[in-house]
């Protein structure tokens, strides 16, 4: 998949959970929603970008990762 849709489609989710009133929430949101839905292969398109310092992605993937990070 093309990075620039994939980091469009990753801020999409972020923004959407991003209205949550809680942050953990919000990340939680965000982290469940990437692993569901998104193939391994773009989980792992997604994280090469975060690896190399992709500066247009919403904090809140940063953070989701993470948080599949720990999961794992």
């Amino acid at each position: 998949m093309n990075a620039d849709q994939l980091v469009q489609m990753a801020n999409r989710i972020a923004a959407f959970f991003a209205a949550m009133p809680d942050h953990g929430e919000a990340v939680d949101g965000v982290a469940t929603h990437l692993r569901k839905f998104w193939e391994p292969r773009m989980r792992e398109q997604l994280r090469a970008l975060i690896d190399a310092g992709q500066p247009d992605l919403h904090p809140l993937v940063h953070e989701a990762f993470g948080l599949l990070a720990a999961r794992a």
